[in-house]
């Protein structure tokens, strides 16, 4: 997957995710709303024969950078726990 920088300012952070379907972008943007600073979170399949998506985040106060690298981190504590559980669960 390629990452395409498209909108960098103070609250707002635009970028393309390349080749890519609606499963991580989806994850991402429903993650990015258990932050109270987060105003807006959505993205937009450019075009279904493509498979690029643009994803927005914009803030109140943060940094959305900042914003996005602590979801990810959530989501990564996440699937690290449902791997533990579900381990667990199968043997």
């Amino acid at each position: 997957m390629e990452i395409k920088v498209l909108e960098n300012e103070k609250n707002r952070l635009r970028f393309e995710m390349v080749g890519t379907s609606h499963t991580l972008p989806n994850l991402i943007t429903k993650e990015l709303w258990n932050d109270g600073d987060v105003t807006v979170s959505g993205y937009n399949l450019m075009h279904p024969q493509t498979r690029n998506i643009v994803l927005l985040i914009e803030t109140t106060k943060k940094d959305p950078k900042k914003v996005l690298l602590d979801t990810l981190a959530a989501i990564k504590k996440k699937n690290t726990e449902f791997k533990t559980q579900f381990v667990k669960a199968v043997k």
